[in-house]
């Protein structure tokens, strides 16, 4: 294709009747002001959209219009333009054609930005017109940092095993420029990664003749890269540098905390290192400060769980426990049922190991056992600061639990945590946790049991026909023609999804709450007389159910709804 003509972007749009004079007429008098890009402006203003103009654009340019949310780059391919360049000149090679390579660009109206891609190309170009957002997703997608990490890794090996290389300036302690250590740049690299594939933690694990990283993404775990076990030292000590942990203790686990700041955001990095038989396993929970907290309207909880939770802590006493494994959103839901209750007329106090979301108007106190701070010692203190709600990250004792159960009787409204396995099971745990029976009666007002399953993605979603163990799941809780008229379905696997067949996740939820015949049956003294009357109280509407609910909806497959709620019994 040859060099494109210089397009004027408004009259285009006027003349394609997507936009009128006067608007056109109106943005211009704006830009004068503002400076910003004439087609940002028709997007925000609402008058069209990005893919409008790209499909005029091509139009008028004789181009082909690509839609990139269907489209898949090869990294060989794009690296033919360098990541930087892409993203300034908003550019990304797409395939390599008999004469050339064929291009996506925003902007194609752009000469100066066509004229460099072609230096730096260096081939003939074809040009293609693409949707801005569109593009810069497909750019994050295809550079992806696989083959880099690898490379920093082996540079570091490289590095470690050079008789002229000194540990201070590979951990960047010697250097005017800590970022240009080789472990430094390894780590970047890393968290980079970890935040474009949105992963929520990495496992840095040392094995015997390799060190593995691997990303949790989703609630599942992915190998990231594999390199030589001789840099899992360096690695460990920068980490531990960096959280501010004893770099001579090895023998220990340590736990710790830090920020990273890095070019697609900044990111609260919760650290825990335990010694292995071949290293110090590192583990990092990855809190991203760009994500806002939620309101409890936008975690999309059932709108009969949702009633449920307002009610609750709409009370101005009790105690609301939210409980399931590590990682099931426990402490998400109840950020977002502070966030609800928090206002100038209420004073919040929070008790966590650790703090992981900041508040503002709360009063958030990280509990440090190393120093003898620990939950119960804060929660008296807590107590005696006239507090109205106390949130404890969790129920971790018996004096723990006891001194909330208390709050809860003299007038508090207390948000916590407990690991257990369902809702029913919840005030039968604190029971053998050693709490008095009438303390669990009084103060417990609704118990949550939470877990999350994975989204489908809607890019690559086709439908499914149930696996024999499958169908017996499902048969199990819905009648065979039920099962015959619903559509299940599953994520083929495509580049939206890095392949996993799934975007995100989403809660599955059950609830009980202390009316008096569960009260009664609790005072009964036998546990299956509570069980039997929570059970009643919940048919229909257990974990299993829900996940179910979202089988039939087409929001999760199958397998991940059996894998979430095998282990909890169907009533």
């Amino acid at each position: 294709m040859a060099r494109p003509e210089r397009i004027r972007l408004g009259d285009l749009l006027v003349q394609e009747s997507l936009i009128t004079s006067d608007q056109l007429q109106e943005a211009l008098a704006a830009q004068k002001t503002s400076g910003r890009k004439l087609g940002r402006m028709f997007i925000d203003n609402g008058w069209v959209d990005e893919t409008q103009i790209a499909k005029a654009l091509a139009r008028q340019l004789r181009a082909q219009y690509v839609d990139m949310s269907k489209r898949s780059v090869r990294p060989e391919v794009a690296r033919l333009l360098p990541e930087v360049q892409a993203r300034r000149l908003r550019a990304l090679p797409l395939e390599e054609t008999p004469t050339g390579v064929r291009v996506g660009m925003a902007d194609p109206t752009d000469l100066a930005a066509y004229d460099e891609i072609a230096r730096l190309i260096r081939r003939e170009i074809e040009l293609v017109v693409v949707a801005e957002s569109q593009l810069l997703a497909a750019i994050d997608r295809s550079y992806q940092h696989r083959e880099d990490i690898a490379g920093l890794a082996k540079e570091l090996q490289t590095e470690l095993t050079s008789v002229e290389g000194e540990l201070g300036d590979l951990l960047g302690l010697n250097s005017a420029s800590a970022e240009d250590a080789p472990v430094v740049r390894l780590l970047y690299s890393v968290f980079e990664e970890a935040l474009r594939v949105r992963a929520s933690d990495i496992h840095i694990e040392p094995q015997e003749r390799s060190l593995r990283i691997r990303y949790r993404i989703d609630g599942a775990l992915h190998v990231q890269t594999e390199a030589d076990s001789k840099i899992s030292g360096a690695v460990a000590l920068r980490l531990k540098l960096m959280s501010g942990l004893d770099i001579s203790e090895k023998r220990l686990p340590q736990d710790g905390r830090f920020a990273a700041k890095l070019r697609n955001g900044a990111v609260d990095v919760r650290i825990s290192t335990m010694p292995t038989q071949h290293g110090e396993s590192v583990v990092m929970r990855l809190l991203s400060q760009n994500s806002g907290l939620l309101s409890l309207n936008g975690l999309n909880l059932p709108p009969r769980v949702a009633a449920a939770m307002k009610r609750a802590i709409a009370r101005p006493s009790g105690i609301v426990l939210v409980t399931g494994p590590t990682g099931s959103g426990k402490t998400t839901t109840l950020y977002a049922a502070l966030n609800q209750l928090n206002s100038t007329d209420r004073k919040i106090i929070t008790v966590e190991d650790p703090v992981e979301y900041r508040l503002p108007g709360l009063n958030q106190v990280q509990v440090m056992e190393k120093i003898d701070l620990s939950f119960a010692r804060v929660l008296r203190a807590a107590l005696r600061q006239d507090p109205d709600v106390i949130l404890v990250g969790e129920m971790r004792d018996q004096n723990t639990a006891e001194i909330g159960m208390r709050a809860a009787l003299t007038g508090h409204l207390v948000l916590s945590t407990l690991h257990t396995n369902d809702a029913m099971s919840t005030p039968i745990r604190l029971l053998d946790m050693g709490v008095p029976r009438y303390m669990v009666a009084l103060s417990l007002q609704l118990v949550l049991a939470q877990r999350l399953v994975r989204v489908i993605c809607p890019h690559c979603a086709e439908p499914h026909t149930p696996e024999a163990h499958e169908h017996a799941w499902l048969t199990n809780l819905i009648d065979e023609a039920t099962l015959a008229s619903a559509t299940l379905r599953r994520g083929r696997g495509c580049s939206e999804c890095n392949q996993t067949g799934y975007t995100g996740r989403t809660g599955i939820y059950e609830f009980i709450e202390m009316t008096q015949e569960l009260i009664d049956a609790l005072n009964h003294g036998e546990p299956a007389t509570f069980v039997q009357a929570a059970r009643r109280q919940m048919a229909g509407h257990t974990l299993a159910r829900d996940a179910l609910r979202l089988v039939l909806e087409g929001r999760t497959t199958v397998e991940d709804a059996m894998r979430v709620s095998n282990q909890v019994a169907e009533t």
